[in-house]
Order: C-alpha cells, then sequence, then structure tokens
C-alpha cells in the first residue's frame, strides 16, 4: 500500500536527485568548455560534478533509514555550491569573478536554490518518517524495548 508520505518521499527522491543531477551536468559541461583551463576554480568545477552525481544516485538509492542524513549532506552541498556561486558573483571566488550574463549562470542559481529546498524539505520529512515508524513498533511486553524490524 502506498502512503501519502511514501508517494510525497518517492516525488522529494526524484525531485532531489534530478535537480543534483542537474547541478552536476552544468558543472561538468562548463568545465569541459572552458573552466578546466582555471586556476582552483577548473578542479572544483570537475570535482562539483563528480560528487553532485554521486549524490543525485544516493538520493535514488538509499534506504528509508539513512535518507535523511544522504538528504541533508545533499542539501549542504547544494547550498554551499550555491554560496559559491554568489560569492564568485559579488566578491569573487579564488580570484574569479562571474557575472549574471555568463552562460548558465541564472540558471544554476535556480537549480541550486531549487535543489537544496528540496533536498532541505526531503531531509526533514524523511527525518521524521523514521521518527514516527519508531513510535509505532511494539514494545516487548516484558522489557519495554522496540520490537526488531520496520523502519
Amino acid at each position: 500500500m502506498v502512503t501519502e508520505a511514501t508517494a510525497t518521499r518517492l516525488v522529494l527522491r526524484v525531485a532531489g536527485a534530478g535537480l543534483t543531477a542537474t547541478m552536476a551536468a552544468i558543472h561538468l559541461r562548463l568545465w569541459a568548455e572552458g573552466y578546466r583551463d582555471l586556476a582552483t576554480i577548473g578542479p572544483l568545477f570537475l570535482l562539483n560534478a563528480v560528487i553532485g552525481a554521486v549524490l543525485a544516485v544516493a538520493l535514488l538509492l538509499t534506504p528509508v533509514r539513512g535518507l535523511p542524513a544522504v538528504a541533508a549532506v545533499t542539501a549542504l552541498f547544494t547550498a554551499g555550491t550555491l554560496g559559491a556561486l554568489v560569492l564568485s558573483l559579488t566578491t569573487g571566488l579564488f580570484g574569479f569573478v562571474e557575472t549574471l550574463d555568463a552562460e548558465l549562470v541564472r540558471p544554476t542559481l535556480y537549480v541550486e536554490a531549487a535543489g537544496t529546498v528540496v533536498s532541505a524539505v526531503l531531509a526533514v520529512t524523511a527525518a521524521g518518517l523514521l521518527r514516527h515508524r519508531r513510535r509505532e513498533r511494539p514494545r516487548h511486553p516484558h522489557t519495554g524495548v522496540h520490537a526488531r524490524g520496520g523502519g
């Protein structure tokens, strides 16, 4: 039986993974099209692409028990990437200054902002689901300890 919580979690997983994969793809494309030649920024763009791809897959494949942690790490990583972009647009980052008119800057802002929110919501809702499941598990009548299984 598919519950509303299960359906919501699935939608958030897929949306979070899609946004994270899109962020990774943008960084890989920009790295391949010339950012790789920038000191410090180039390797960071490649690293972002790799980590983003790994996190996107992890969001889809992680069992429910580990989902809050993976979603939280994804939200923090995406927020950090967004923060780096904002720094590069304002004060500069590692000597590199970006402009809003540069290719893919605006879409990247939208994707990273949405990815941060979706992953954070997924982390919170998945953690709430786990707490709810723990409360529902029957306790052993003599020890008061939760029975194994579930969750």
